[in-house]
């Protein structure tokens, strides 16, 4: 049996005596989209820190394809095939929508700096390019500037620059904020079709999107998973309503 994408046993995260991660264990098995949910303040982005490595935990395992990775920086985590997006879009607005996707794909497929060789003649790095393009859907945006999309389409380029690595387990930190109802939709339909057959381990407060993505949910309250389920459970969950979802749920 292969070893979980991600799995945290019994981790903490402290920041001097103020506990912020608080004994969170989690598997998240190969190819599952699993959703984080969570009051403001709860963790969620300090724990998706921990398992990407921009911070240490205090204590505890965290195991990103079966290898041990607590207190390895970001670049060597990123290597066993995690990336990840931010809540603030990080682009490159003064390069085009192209040479955005472009460099990130660069470092993927090998290419190192070489002042004797033109990138445009890179035909891998050309092929791969569109083919992300493609599939987030700004072929046709190729030329424009980053800068000047809108916001959704910055956040659908955040999204391609993010797989160009090839990496089989996407974090996404609160992929539809921000969005109209129609633009979260289309925001859906994006992230189902890029993570079709990779794992996707997701922050998200937008509940309809949540249910309508997530394989299985969940629940972090102050440093603590609370409830672990598919949707269905989640939402008929009386502590999840109580501490999160609220009595309309």
């Amino acid at each position: 049996m292969s070893a979980p994408a991600v799995e945290l046993v019994d981790v903490h995260k402290d920041f001097g005596a103020t506990r912020i991660i608080r004994g969170v264990s989690l598997t998240v098995p190969r190819g599952e989209r699993h959703a984080i949910i969570g009051p403001n303040g709860a963790g969620k982005s300090t724990l998706f820190n921990l398992i990407s490595g921009r911070l240490p935990p205090s204590s505890g395992t965290i195991r990103v394809n079966g290898q041990d990775v607590g207190g390895r920086p970001p670049q060597e985590i990123n290597r066993l095939g995690l990336a990840r997006s931010f809540q603030v879009t990080n682009i490159f607005p003064g390069l085009s929508v192209w040479e955005n996707v472009r460099c990130a794909v660069l470092w993927s497929l090998g290419h190192r700096y070489a002042f004797w060789r033109g990138i445009d003649g890179l035909a891998d790095v050309r092929e791969r390019t569109e083919t992300i393009l493609r599939a987030i859907d700004l072929i046709d945006r190729r030329h424009v500037q980053a800068g000047v999309l809108a916001y959704a389409e910055q956040r659908a380029l955040e999204i391609g620059i993010t797989i160009a690595g090839g990496a089989e387990i996407i974090l996404l930190d609160e992929p539809s904020a921000g969005m109209s109802v129609a633009e979260a939709a289309r925001a859906v339909a994006l992230i189902r079709k890029i993570t079709e057959g990779r794992t996707l381990l997701m922050i998200e407060h937008d509940m309809e999107v949540v249910f309508d993505l997530a394989d299985r949910i969940s629940v972090l309250v102050y440093g603590e998973i609370i409830a672990s389920d598919v949707p269905a459970l989640i939402k008929s969950n009386s502590a999840v309503q109580t501490a999160y979802l609220g009595a309309a749920a």
